[in-house]
């Protein structure tokens, strides 16, 4: 008679304590990456050349994720054997005083759910720019939830990767 009493009452708790999530691994966090490459810089003025990237199709984006943008680092790579991606904003500076800096703008639109992402390279002297600047530079770029953004280094984009267990 006790059995039935308690019996009910261990299966309740079983299943209760069995969906506590109290491990600290977040396996809700969704992380999407895609590889956009040959992403030639063209100025208007002289100062910044701007290039819209078109996120795949395959990729959803939401109004509470964060793109994080990194850049091939030629010189890196070619020391190390591997690709080696830098984080934006990615800043030079020149010894004749000038400058050259890689940034990104992300927009999203609330009322239409269109995700825009902008890359940019701006200088104090665009044309002063030589090719390995403006051609053929390729980026990768992570979206992830802004709560991912906010708890994990994201300056590593294999420390990213390897978090959101992604390729």
């Amino acid at each position: 008679m006790m059995i039935r009493k308690i019996l009910p009452l261990l299966l309740f708790s079983f299943i209760l304590f069995s969906c506590a999530n109290d491990d600290d691994i977040n396996t809700d966090t969704i992380g999407q990456t895609f590889e956009i490459s040959n992403v030639d810089f063209i100025t208007t003025d002289g100062f910044q050349g701007v290039v819209n990237v078109v996120v795949p199709n395959n990729i959803s984006v939401f109004e509470s994720d964060v793109p994080l943008v990194f850049i091939l680092d030629p010189a890196a790579t070619a020391a190390n054997g591997v690709d080696v991606f830098e984080p934006l904003p990615r800043s030079f500076f020149f010894n004749n005083g000038g400058f050259a800096q890689y940034r990104f703008n992300f927009i999203f639109d609330d009322a239409t759910g269109i995700f825009d992402l902008d890359l940019v390279l701006e200088s104090d002297d665009f044309d002063a720019l030589g090719n390995d600047f403006t051609q053929n530079q390729i980026f990768r770029i992570v979206i992830v939830p802004s709560e991912f953004a906010e708890t994990h280094n994201t300056d590593n984009l294999n420390t990213v990767l390897s978090e959101l267990n992604l390729d």
